[in-house]
């Protein structure tokens, strides 16, 4: 079988098939922990490239229709969730937010929808990769916010993305403090040194994988695409891997950071511009980019739009229209 990297133009019936598997087990773990294994599988694959070897690990499992984020990795986790709430009530939680909870003992149509929206997902993908200016968007990011609108606006009674009427009335739209991850975004200047910090960890993460990364494209090693998507994704996967004590902590233990939409963009960054005192900037901007995002569409909604997914696929759009202006 012949292997399409990020399974760009395969629709085939075994890939299409994967997708449904993989979507019924990132259903079946949860949302959450869906995506802590799929940073784990990147991270692998970055490993693996790095070392010149095989990009499989990367591009088709990690980034691609088996397990990438925009399909089991956890867009079908946050659409199963958002059907085990707003139609079937079978979740203990109540909360079509709940990216945590593993739906193994909802019902067997939660996971089959995760399935679906999985095969979504890859669909979706292929489509926008295809189309001029949008494809300047993180479109993996991009996929996993569509298919979190159409969750909402399917299983939470045609509900807008941007929330319902009643609580923007009440809180007003942006003003309300951010409801998500409070304790990581609510005091801006903890937010700067954070962001910056991350931002030049990342980029300088970028720099590094670089100067390997640019001797193997030459000697046709591994390929420009694996190459460049290392640079960026490698922190993105240490980041994504960390939200383990997300999923696991309880209290106090349980407040860390979500700071892959930073380390990506910081690294992005990097590759387009060359110095890692950008990328802390870009860190910085790229915190408060995910706090609007939550407060767009997390804030008052039912459901659980991804506010760094928000900012990736927006701040992607961003950096590479700068770049090409430069």
């Amino acid at each position: 079988m012949e292997w399409l990297a990020l399974g760009l133009g395969d629709w085939s019936f075994n890939t299409l098939l994967m997708c449904f598997a993989g979507g019924i087990l990132g259903a079946a773990l949860g949302g959450l922990y869906a995506f802590v294994i799929c940073g784990l599988t990147v991270l692998l694959g970055c490993m693996s490239v790095l070392g010149g070897g095989s990009e499989f690990f990367l591009l088709n499992v990690g980034l691609g229709p088996i397990f990438g984020p925009h399909v089991g990795g956890f867009a079908s986790g946050v659409a199963a969730v958002s059907y085990a709430v707003g139609v079937k009530k079978n979740l203990e939680s109540a909360s079509g937010k709940d990216i945590l909870s593993p739906l193994m003992d909802t019902s067997w149509d939660v996971l089959l929808v995760g399935a679906v929206f999985a095969v979504f997902g890859h669909a979706v993908l292929n489509l926008l990769v295809l189309i001029p200016l949008v494809s300047d968007f993180d479109c993996i990011a991009l996929t996993v916010v569509i298919s979190a609108i159409v969750a909402r606006l399917l299983f939470h009674q045609g509900e807008m993305p941007w929330g319902t009427k009643e609580s923007i009335e009440e809180h007003g739209y942006l003003k309300w403090p951010c409801q998500w991850l409070p304790w990581m975004n609510s005091t801006p200047a903890r937010q700067v040194v954070f962001g910056f910090g991350v931002g030049v960890f990342a980029g300088t993460l970028a720099m590094w994988a670089k100067g390997v990364t640019d001797p193997l494209i030459a000697a046709k090693t591994i390929s420009g695409l694996a190459g460049f998507l290392t640079c960026i994704i490698l922190p993105w996967s240490i980041a994504a891997f960390s939200l383990i004590a997300l999923q696991l902590g309880t209290g106090e233990i349980q407040k860390v950071p979500a700071w892959h939409c930073m380390a990506v963009l910081a690294a992005l960054s990097y590759m387009h511009f060359g110095s890692i005192v950008i990328a802390g900037i870009v860190g910085i901007g790229a915190i408060f980019l995910q706090d609007i995002m939550a407060r767009m569409f997390w804030n008052h909604g039912s459901n659980h739009i991804d506010p760094p997914g928000c900012a990736i696929a927006t701040g992607t759009f961003i950096l590479n229209n700068i770049n090409k202006l430069t």
